[in-house]
């Protein structure tokens, strides 16, 4: 079972694309969703804006399916978190 902020991440991937809740796993690759560079970029601003995260341009680059965005956000939200805690 996959937990909320997943789920959030996977629903912001699928309505940014317009496609299916259920087409968007973990274990999909986009170009099996039929995501391509402009689209990536359309994610990654509908990311961005939906977690309040800004995603390098180095890591874009580099992701090339569901889980590696999944766990790129899940990353840069924990960062962002850390650097909100009170020392």
């Amino acid at each position: 079972m996959l937990d909320k902020l997943t789920e959030r991440i996977l629903a912001t991937i699928a309505q940014a694309q317009r496609i299916p809740k259920e087409q968007v796993t973990l274990n999909s690759s986009f170009a099996e969703l039929g995501i391509d560079s402009m689209d990536g970029v359309n994610i990654l601003f509908a990311l961005e804006n939906e977690f309040d995260i800004t995603i390098p341009d180095s890591e874009a680059k580099q992701i090339q399916g569901v889980r590696e965005m999944v766990d790129g956000v899940i990353r840069l939200i924990g960062r962002k978190e850390e650097g909100a805690m009170p020392v």
